[in-house]
């Protein structure tokens, strides 16, 4: 085990160096950004077809009327993502240039929309505009777009290419002169590139990265593809790093292109058979958070007989219920804890092969909308996949496959961690006697207790305190806690979460930023932009910031220690 651990700690540097990627950020993030337009579509796929599951179908022209808004959000939707991915590049890259020499983000998005209609647009002469590879067929382009766009505005703005104005130009008026070089220059690398592929291959760019692509399209749907998806999430996560952060960007397009194709099929009346989609992540492959942790929390509560793993189940079950798995992770913990390395990279694969068994075999419909991640996953399974009756069956089956893979080992664990509770406890009571002589006991605790006064005399003004962690669960708990102490204590403490990608928008008004632990590997980044912020980055560990969110007179005192040591 301990050959194991050494193993891990030598490979994380680089997952960690691979995932704070700006590239792989600025996809991840551009995507993660798009996603209430994917959760709003959904709306209507589920209005228009869940009712098949009960043999009711709407009549043509309410079927078609029903999907209009879904056809014109999901319809665009690598055009939107073009934009997104664009800007949180140009926000990476702004934060290494001068204020005064910062590219125009506003300008990035409209060049790179420009850019992506040019290469995704098909215009026949005999049907007219085909808008197909505007949708999900067209992300991986709308990547490419969003990543070159940004790097063409910073090469013309560091190099000085640019329309220079007199002085006495108003600033505002200098900035569109200052546009005009790099958004031509991104307009007429795009126009020539399509006009090549358009004479060498008959297809623009779009249409080429498909056909180059569906080899992996279809081996990220077989049952190899699905259980190495599932794994790698769990091994990444499982050695610190946070395991969709690195796969999401590799597999994003393929999950929301297949959600389009399953719509696509139900539409026809057809069998909706594509299985990798955002959902099969969130809810199957993640079944309670990455590691497949559901069913983990409620063993922990209802198995346990440890003191220690019972509280820990108390406190985890209500959050990995809706997804928020991180105090289970850290809490056990399990993360980087040898005896649960299987299981937590096992339970995952079994579940989503298990899954892709149900769809192919026996004929039951994959994913045909997308819910928003928080939904507790055998829910989200039946409503995903429309009501369809073996949904209820899967959902029951896997409950108990998971029950069955992770029971043996927790049950090692808890021997253990037993064992250890009642040696601790014989040694208490032979010191008891000299415990009595000495001060009361301090509770333990991982958090450093600030002075009674301390916040009073650290909080003398306004000030803002960011929480980021990966999905803003754990994140929103911290910051709903301090900011419920402080309108209890009358602080001028204000707290805000944010998942990380979606943290820019707010934070050049901070004054500190608390990283949960899964985002270590976002550290140096983040850094950055606390620095020229002006703001103060404070890291967690594992056990430490669980226990944050869990006692808010705690979490209160961590900020003011950290605010009191501010530079």
């Amino acid at each position: 085990m301990h050959a194991l651990e050494a193993r891990m700690n030598k490979m994380k540097p680089a997952f960690e160096k691979f995932a704070a990627n700006k590239y792989v950020s600025a996809i991840r993030d551009g995507f993660i950004a798009a996603m209430p337009i994917i959760l709003f579509s959904s709306i209507f796929s589920l209005i228009a077809y869940v009712p098949n599951a009960w043999g009711f179908y709407w009549p043509t022209a309410v079927a078609n009327a029903l999907v209009v808004p879904y056809n014109y959000s999901m319809g665009l939707l690598s055009l939107f993502v073009t934009a997104t991915c664009a800007k949180n590049l140009t926000d990476s890259l702004n934060v290494k240039l001068p204020k005064t020499t910062q590219i125009n983000s506003m300008s990035v998005i409209m060049a790179a929309e420009i850019c992506f209609i040019i290469i995704a647009i098909v215009v026949n002469p005999k049907t007219g505009i085909d808008l197909s590879y505007m949708g999900t067929q067209g992300l991986i382009a709308s990547y490419l777009v969003g990543c070159i766009v940004p790097n063409i505005y910073k090469f013309c703005i560091t190099h000085n290419v640019r329309i220079t104005m007199p002085d006495e130009v108003p600033q505002n008026i200098a900035q569109t002169f200052t546009d005009i070089f790099p958004m031509l220059f991104s307009v007429i690398i795009f126009w020539v590139l399509n006009l090549v592929l358009r004479t060498a291959f008959h297809a623009n760019l779009s249409q080429c990265i498909v056909k180059l692509m569906s080899p992996l399209f279809h081996a990220s749907d077989s049952y190899l593809g699905l259980a190495l998806i599932a794994g790698a999430m769990a091994f990444f996560w499982f050695v610190g790093v946070q395991g969709p952060s690195i796969v999401m960007p590799a597999v994003s397009a393929i999950e929301t292109t297949n959600v389009g194709l399953n719509t696509s099929l139900m539409h026809a009346g057809m069998h909706a058979s594509h299985v990798l989609a955002v959902n099969t992540q969130d809810y199957v492959m993640n079944m309670g958070g990455t590691g497949s942790t559901l069913v983990l929390a409620f063993i922990f509560l209802l198995m346990s007989k440890s003191a220690r793993n019972k509280a820990v189940g108390a406190a985890s079950v209500i959050p990995v219920t809706f997804g928020v798995n991180e105090p289970i992770l850290f809490g056990a913990p399990v993360i980087m804890n040898p005896i649960f390395f299987l299981p937590f990279v096992v339970t995952p694969m079994v579940n989503v092969m298990m899954f892709k068994f149900f769809v192919d075999v026996l004929k039951m419909n994959s994913f045909i909308a997308t819910l928003p991640w928080t939904v507790p996953a055998p829910i989200g399974i039946v409503v995903g996949t429309g009501f369809a009756p073996l949904s209820f069956v899967y959902v029951l089956l896997a409950l108990a496959v998971d029950v069955l893979i992770w029971y043996p080992f927790f049950h090692v664990y808890d021997n253990d961690i037993l064992a250890q509770e009642e040696a601790a406890e014989k040694a208490e009571k032979a010191e008891a006697a000299k415990a009595e002589k000495e001060a009361a006991p301090v509770a333990a605790s991982s958090v450093k207790e600030a002075p009674k006064a301390a916040a009073k005399d650290v909080l003398t003004e306004d000030t803002n305190v960011m929480v980021i962690c990966a999905g803003g669960g754990t994140s929103g708990i911290l910051a709903k806690a301090l900011n419920k102490l402080a309108k209890e204590k009358d602080l001028p403490l204000h707290a805000v979460a944010r998942a990380y990608g979606q943290h820019m928008d707010v934070i050049d008004d901070m004054d500190l930023i608390v990283l949960a632990p899964q985002m270590d590997s976002m550290r140096d980044n983040l850094q950055e932009v606390a620095d020229k912020v002006g703001a103060k980055l404070v890291t967690t560990t594992g056990r430490q910031y669980i226990e944050l969110t869990q006692k808010k007179d705690l979490a209160l005192n961590f900020v003011v220690n950290s605010l009191k040591d501010k530079d």
